[in-house]
Protein backbone atom coordinates (compact mmCIF):
# COMPACT_ATOMS: atom_id res chain seq x y z
CA UNK A 1 0.00 0.00 0.00
CA UNK A 2 2.83 2.41 0.60
CA UNK A 3 4.59 1.42 -2.75
CA UNK A 4 1.38 2.88 -4.55
CA UNK A 5 1.05 5.63 -2.53
CA UNK A 6 4.85 7.19 -3.33
CA UNK A 7 4.24 5.72 -7.69
CA UNK A 8 1.19 8.11 -7.46
CA UNK A 9 3.00 11.06 -5.97
CA UNK A 10 5.41 11.01 -8.15
CA UNK A 11 3.46 9.70 -11.14
CA UNK A 12 1.59 12.94 -10.53
CA UNK A 13 4.74 14.84 -9.29
CA UNK A 14 6.17 14.07 -12.84
CA UNK A 15 2.88 15.12 -14.91
CA UNK A 16 2.94 18.33 -13.18
CA UNK A 17 6.74 18.77 -14.33
CA UNK A 18 5.81 17.81 -17.53
CA UNK A 19 3.21 20.40 -17.92
CA UNK A 20 5.16 23.06 -16.67
CA UNK A 21 8.31 22.38 -19.03
CA UNK A 22 5.46 22.92 -22.00
CA UNK A 23 4.92 26.33 -20.72
CA UNK A 24 8.22 26.99 -20.35
CA UNK A 25 9.16 25.65 -24.46
CA UNK A 26 6.12 27.57 -25.30
CA UNK A 27 7.76 30.30 -24.83
CA UNK A 28 10.92 29.72 -26.89
CA UNK A 29 8.12 29.22 -30.04
CA UNK A 30 7.71 32.49 -32.25
CA UNK A 31 5.21 34.99 -31.46
CA UNK A 32 3.84 35.19 -34.64
CA UNK A 33 1.90 31.18 -35.79
CA UNK A 34 2.26 32.17 -39.16
CA UNK A 35 6.16 31.59 -38.89
CA UNK A 36 7.82 28.00 -39.27
CA UNK A 37 10.92 26.93 -37.79
CA UNK A 38 12.62 26.74 -40.55
CA UNK A 39 11.86 30.79 -41.26
CA UNK A 40 12.82 31.55 -37.94
CA UNK A 41 16.73 29.96 -38.58
CA UNK A 42 16.65 31.50 -42.44
CA UNK A 43 15.93 34.74 -40.30
CA UNK A 44 18.60 33.90 -38.15
CA UNK A 45 21.06 33.37 -40.28
CA UNK A 46 20.37 36.38 -42.35
CA UNK A 47 20.70 38.66 -39.60
CA UNK A 48 24.06 37.10 -38.85
CA UNK A 49 25.32 37.33 -42.41
CA UNK A 50 23.95 41.28 -42.34
CA UNK A 51 26.01 41.96 -39.02
CA UNK A 52 29.08 40.00 -40.86
CA UNK A 53 29.09 42.09 -43.60
CA UNK A 54 28.24 45.66 -42.07
CA UNK A 55 31.57 44.84 -39.47
CA UNK A 56 33.41 43.81 -42.64
CA UNK A 57 32.45 47.25 -43.80
CA UNK A 58 35.33 49.82 -42.77
CA UNK A 59 33.33 52.79 -42.91
CA UNK A 60 31.16 51.81 -40.72
CA UNK A 61 30.90 51.16 -36.71
CA UNK A 62 28.77 47.99 -36.94
CA UNK A 63 28.79 48.09 -33.05
CA UNK A 64 26.17 50.80 -33.15
CA UNK A 65 24.11 49.40 -35.55
CA UNK A 66 21.54 46.39 -34.54
CA UNK A 67 19.98 43.89 -37.00
CA UNK A 68 16.50 42.29 -37.00
CA UNK A 69 15.06 40.16 -39.87
CA UNK A 70 11.63 39.04 -40.18
CA UNK A 71 10.75 37.09 -43.17
CA UNK A 72 13.88 38.10 -44.87
CA UNK A 73 12.77 42.26 -43.96
CA UNK A 74 15.95 43.50 -42.53
CA UNK A 75 15.71 46.25 -39.85
CA UNK A 76 18.36 48.37 -39.10
CA UNK A 77 18.57 50.72 -36.00
CA UNK A 78 20.63 52.43 -33.82
CA UNK A 79 22.91 55.43 -34.26
CA UNK A 80 25.41 56.35 -37.20
CA UNK A 81 27.75 59.37 -37.29
CA UNK A 82 27.01 60.89 -41.11
CA UNK A 83 24.51 60.17 -43.56
CA UNK A 84 26.84 58.52 -45.53
CA UNK A 85 26.58 55.64 -43.05
CA UNK A 86 22.91 55.57 -43.23
CA UNK A 87 23.34 54.50 -47.02
CA UNK A 88 25.81 52.19 -46.21
CA UNK A 89 24.38 50.00 -44.40
CA UNK A 90 21.34 50.02 -46.64
CA UNK A 91 23.70 49.17 -49.11
CA UNK A 92 25.92 46.76 -47.56
CA UNK A 93 22.80 44.97 -45.93
CA UNK A 94 21.10 44.10 -48.99
CA UNK A 95 23.66 42.48 -51.27
CA UNK A 96 22.95 39.92 -48.56
CA UNK A 97 21.67 36.62 -49.98
CA UNK A 98 18.10 36.56 -48.54
CA UNK A 99 17.59 40.23 -47.91
CA UNK A 100 14.00 40.59 -49.66
CA UNK A 101 14.43 44.03 -48.34
CA UNK A 102 15.70 46.93 -45.94
CA UNK A 103 14.07 48.91 -43.23
CA UNK A 104 16.60 51.67 -42.28
CA UNK A 105 15.29 53.30 -39.21
CA UNK A 106 19.37 54.32 -38.40
CA UNK A 107 19.69 57.73 -36.92
CA UNK A 108 22.35 60.42 -37.23
CA UNK A 109 24.43 60.72 -33.57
Amino acid sequence: MNGSRTIKRYGAATALLACMSLGVLGGCASNDPRRSVAESVDDAAITAKVKAALVGDPELKASDINVETVQGVVQLSGFVSSAESVATAATVARTVKGVKSVRNDLRLK
